[in-house]
């Protein structure tokens, strides 16, 4: 990301760039349509580049959803990088972000419901300033065959997490006409916890362009 993202490409530019590569890597196809979210549309939690198609501009979060399929299997992972220098603002809400998906790794295992890992999480951004920006939504879901099975990760559906389950752990702060983050690593559970599975950076808030 760091070598191809520009002020001034369109949020499709970046989609094509970055399925291309996935191709060039090997990768039968991709996972789904790819989210690249720039600006106030990284804080639309489902939005993709045909919705309301803008370009980079510097100051931006620039929120990527992405997955590859390969030998028939799913990927799914998130990255929210800023296009230029990052604002305290920005950095601040990431870290928020970043710890919400720790707790929630932290308390993933095997034999618990998959809501437990969500509270964890849910509870790091409601004592946050953001607390009203959370997305409730499941924390994550599991990927297999497809990007979306079961187990779904929170609001009471009682699935039992069971060793060797993939599922996603995907926490986000997103405020309206401001911008969000965004930050989600596979995992799979274990008998003591989890193996994180996506090894992307994630310690501090990427700058690219």
């Amino acid at each position: 990301m760091r070598d191809t993202v520009e002020v001034g490409m369109s949020e499709a530019d970046v989609a094509a760039t970055l399925t291309s590569k996935l191709r060039e890597l090997g990768s039968d196809r991709v996972a789904f349509g790819p989210t690249v979210a720039s600006g106030p549309n990284s804080a639309l939690p489902h939005y993709r580049p045909s919705l309301n198609p803008r370009v980079l501009q510097h100051g931006d979060f620039l929120l990527v959803d992405f997955g590859a399929v390969v030998d028939g299997y799913v990927s799914d992972i998130t990255r929210t990088f800023v296009v230029g220098e990052g604002k305290d603002k920005q950095r601040e809400i990431y870290a928020i972000v970043l710890e919400s998906l720790l707790e929630g790794i932290g308390a993933m295992r095997a034999g618990i419901p998959g809501d437990i890992p969500h509270e964890a999480a849910k509870r790091v951004i409601e004592a946050s300033p953001y607390a009203k920006d959370i997305f409730l939504s499941p924390l994550g879901h599991g990927v297999g065959l497809e990007v979306h099975e079961l187990p779904k990760m929170g609001l009471n559906k009682g699935e039992i997490l069971e060793p060797g389950m993939v599922v996603t752990v995907e926490p986000g702060i997103y405020i309206p006409g401001y911008g969000g983050v965004r930050i989600e690593d596979t995992v799979r559970v274990t008998e003591s916890g989890c193996e994180v599975l996506t090894s992307f950076s994630k310690k501090t808030l990427i700058e690219v362009g």
